[in-house]
């Protein structure tokens, strides 16, 4: 029959907590399971309370089905089911059954039930104000709790109380029943912290969207984000896309560099050991009065080592200077490298996408994402590891010379402080995304307002522009103050913790010194190590904050790197074989957006050296053509050829080094106009791009301005006039030479004179080539080969000028408006000029004629 004789064992009390070189049973088995079940029960119930009273109940479709939830649930049940085995082997087994072990199966029960019970209420109802995502501190801190106990069991690893020795049978369950309780509960915790039964955004945004907008929910860059995501969701694919940043590949000097850099981290480990040795060392031969040679070996040992190190925790030192001198050349190279990938990256996306974005935050991304780059590199690699690195070795070292309580109290400081710092730190990300959105806003707001200067004032609207951007401020401001009073909270919950270990291992080590166990030395050396020790850990919460932001950061950049190109060059593709310049349209069909066709089963032939001009209303697919030709965009059926090679099977470089085009809207750099006109062929000298200014009626009109060529054109050109800007464009695809040239309305801009001046000029340079012109004023598109009306997509009408006044269709109409038009501007400006010329002619003599 088993009974329980007395609480705890023979010659033991709940009031001895160390007992034979390990933590004593009966206090441990005391402690664990009263924690958790205040935890469970007391925290529990209250959490149980607020969703209750303030939470609703989702909607079935809302909760996400997983798998790893059920496991959840099964480890769960595992562990109540091995705290009822184990009583019942237990009862079964011993003769006398000490009164903590049935406390500690029934408290262990009763709170894993009420832990189950939590997570089950959690999954069920949400907390409307709610707007983060994952699981509560409740329960996070519950299952944290439940696992740093199980790892306190290797504290006490040489006591005969324990089961570490296997010598017999009871040994081993007892073994095997830690085992599966540690395995489980480390499970639970980290499988919690991606919380896989709850709901991945917030339900009031769930509620108020259509399911497929929640399955499509991560948008491109600019556009909606995923905004309560967990910033360490995908880690490895973006560890994995930051390696080839580090490593600098088909480099040794840089790789070998960074190898080296690595030693020294090394190196400053030993060094932070060995610093507080040296310290204590210097205490005790000075207490114990020992020889002035060998105290001031010990004294230079210890300087050595301390300039080594530098201040405190190797922030200023010899070594850490030095490796972050070394590392200047690997940052360089990253940086380089991100910079020019993205920027090459950027101009590999289509057309459709560049007129789609928002430019002021595609530079914030780039900015800040590059920035984040080394940042996390720096924080990784640099204080990251070498951090957990000293809080590993400082366990061991106390363990070892010292004793198990206070690896314990450093063992159980940091567990507390990482996993407060990851609750927190994860319940603000939030507060961080937010204010990179009303950042980027206020920044979109300010950079379209500049880029239409103009406007702002036809307008008068500048108080409304500053009204906007103080606005914009005033929210970014808003969320700036949330990040700042999380950060606040934050850091003094981690200094409270700090404050706490530091208190307890400072009190055990001071009466250890006046028990006569220890010297005065080692309380020295427990103090200053400490001290060294928690400036990093200390800083690792700002380490981890930072990691996270730069994570968030990085979000958009990434996003621009998943941007797909729309128009890829094939994997076989060749280049272009260019023989005549023979242009041909078959059947080609396109739409900008699904259900809106713009083109529609166009077919046309332009033969080598011909002219074909396009006309017809606006929005009737005339530019999109041209597009289409200079493959801004791929056909959606149909093919273009050149020279009976469709364009698509070839590259685009070589595609697009024999078109020449014209813009309507031509947009200049913000440079000198010879490097403007330059830019048709980089190579090309100067007097080259003399002669394509001559050719283009441009070089007089330069050779006005005070500093001619090296004249400034201003953001986007906006010195020139209209005509000026089209007569840069012109010059600059007549320095090119191109096979075929593509006119987009090349003279619109342009007077009545200048334009005769630009026809002849373009008559020469189109001479032999094959030429596309899209024109609006009729009269410049006489002298065509073909023409095309262009109507809703399709090709109305086809023919030359006169064939096609004789049909008396849309051309003829056309033509009939323009020809009126211009008949009544030019009576409007001889009636004009006559007034002018009465008003300036003498006094009329005819009076004194008539006398005579």
């Amino acid at each position: 029959m088993v009974f329980i004789k007395s609480y705890c064992e023979a010659n033991s009390s709940i009031s001895h907590t160390w007992l034979d070189e390990g933590i004593s049973p009966c206090f441990f088995f005391t402690l664990v399971p009263t924690t958790l079940l205040t935890i469970a029960f007391f925290l529990g119930t209250i959490h149980r309370i607020f969703y209750q009273k303030y939470g609703t109940t989702m909607e079935p479709k809302f909760i996400p089905r997983s798998r790893l939830y059920g496991f959840q649930q099964a480890l769960s049940i595992l562990l109540l089911l091995q705290f009822f085995g184990g009583m019942v082997w237990k009862a079964a087994t011993a003769k006398e059954l000490p009164g903590y072990e049935v406390l500690y199966g029934c408290f262990s029960l009763l709170g894993w039930v009420w832990a189950m019970a939590t997570l089950r209420v959690e999954r069920r109802r949400v907390l409307i104000m709610d707007r983060t995502r994952g699981h509560s501190a409740v329960l996070l801190l519950f299952w944290a709790v439940a696992f740093s106990a199980e790892n306190l069991a290797f504290i006490s690893w040489y006591s005969p109380h324990w089961w570490w020795g296997f010598e017999n049978n009871e040994q081993q369950v007892q073994f095997a029943l830690w085992l599966m309780r540690y395995i489980c509960t480390g499970l639970l915790f980290f499988i919690g912290l991606k919380a896989p039964g709850l709901p991945r955004r917030p339900y009031m945004l769930l509620i108020n969207e259509d399911e497929r907008d929640v399955e499509n929910s991560g948008q491109s860059l600019l556009g909606r984000t995923e905004e309560n995501e967990s910033t360490w969701k995908d880690f490895w694919k973006k560890v994995r896309l930051l390696v080839p940043y580090m490593w600098p590949r088909g480099n040794i000097f840089l790789q070998l560099l960074v190898i080296f850099c690595l030693g020294m981290l090394g190196v400053e480990r030993v060094i932070n050991v060995f610093v507080p040795i040296y310290y204590k060392n210097i205490v005790n031969e000075l207490t114990d009065g020992s020889s002035w040679p060998t105290l001031a070996t010990t004294v230079c040992i210890y300087v050595l080592l301390k300039f080594m190190q530098g201040g405190g925790a190797g922030a200023s030192g010899f070594v850490s200077n030095m490796r972050s001198f070394l590392w200047i050349r690997v940052q360089q190279y990253t940086n380089r490298v991100v910079q020019v990938r993205l920027f090459a990256h950027l101009h590999s996306l289509s057309l459709r996408w560049h007129l789609g974005r928002k430019t002021g935050d595609v530079l914030r991304s780039i900015d800040r994402g590059t920035t984040s780059i080394n940042s996390l590199l720096s924080y990784i690699v640099f204080s990251i590891f070498p951090t957990i690195a000293d809080i590993v070795i400082s366990i061991i070292y106390f363990i070892t010379y010292f004793n198990a309580w206070f690896g314990l109290i450093v063992f159980v400081c940091m567990a507390l402080y990482l996993t407060l710092t990851i609750i927190i730190t994860e319940w603000r990300t939030k507060y961080r995304r937010d204010m990179n959105l009303q950042d980027n806003a206020a920044k979109s707001k300010a950079v379209d307002s500049l880029l239409n200067f103009e406007t702002v004032k036809y307008y008068n609207a500048e108080n409304y522009e500053v009204s906007r951007f103080e606005d914009a401020i005033l929210k970014y401001q808003a969320s700036e103050w949330k990040t700042q009073a999380s950060l606040a909270f934050l850091n003094q919950t981690q200094n409270l913790i700090i404050g706490l270990g530091l208190l307890a291992g400072s009190l055990l080590c001071a009466y250890f010194v006046t028990e006569g166990k220890f010297q005065v030395g080692d309380f020295v050396l427990f103090g200053t190590y400490i001290i060294q020790l928690y400036t990093p850990l200390n800083w690792f919460g700002t380490y981890y904050r930072m990691i996270q932001n730069s994570f968030i950061d990085m979000e958009s950049m990434f996003k621009l790197f998943e941007e797909e190109e729309e128009v890829k060059d094939e994997v076989n593709a060749g280049n272009l074989l260019y023989k005549l310049g023979k242009v041909e349209f078959e059947n080609v069909y396109f739409s900008y957006t699904n259900g809106k066709e713009i083109l529609n089963d166009v077919s046309f032939t332009v033969l080598p050296g011909q002219t074909v001009a396009l006309v017809g209303p606006s929005g009737s697919g005339k530019s999109t053509i041209i597009r289409l030709l200079f493959r801004f965009y791929n056909v959606q059926g149909g093919c273009i050829r050149i020279d009976g090679q469709d364009i698509s099977k070839v590259k685009q470089t070589s595609l697009r080094a024999h078109i020449g085009v014209v813009p309507q809207d031509t947009v200049l750099f913000n440079d000198t106009i010879r490097d403007n006109i330059r830019y048709g062929r980089i190579s090309a000298s100067d007097q080259e791009v003399e002669e394509a200014a001559l050719a283009a009626d441009i070089h007089d009109k330069i050779m006005a301005f005070p500093e001619g060529y090296d004249t400034q054109v201003g953001e986007r050109g906006l010195k020139l006039s209209g005509g000026e800007k089209q007569r840069v464009a012109i010059a600059r695809t007549i320095l090119k030479a191109p096979q075929i040239i593509l006119l987009d309305e090349a003279t619109s801009a342009l007077d009545t004179q200048t334009e005769r001046n630009i026809q002849a000029s373009l008559a020469k340079v189109c001479a032999n080539r094959t030429t596309v012109v899209v024109a609006h004023r009729l009269s410049t598109i006489i002298g065509a080969d073909q023409i095309l009306v262009i109507s809703e997509g399709r090709i109305a009408e086809r023919g030359r000028h006169e064939e096609l006044l004789l049909k008396g269709g849309m051309y003829a109409e056309m033509w009939m408006n323009q020809q009126q038009a211009q008949d009544s501007d030019s009576s409007s400006e001889t009636e004009s000029k006559d007034r002018k010329s009465e008003k300036l002619q003498p006094p009329s003599t005819s009076t004194g004629h008539h006398g005579h």
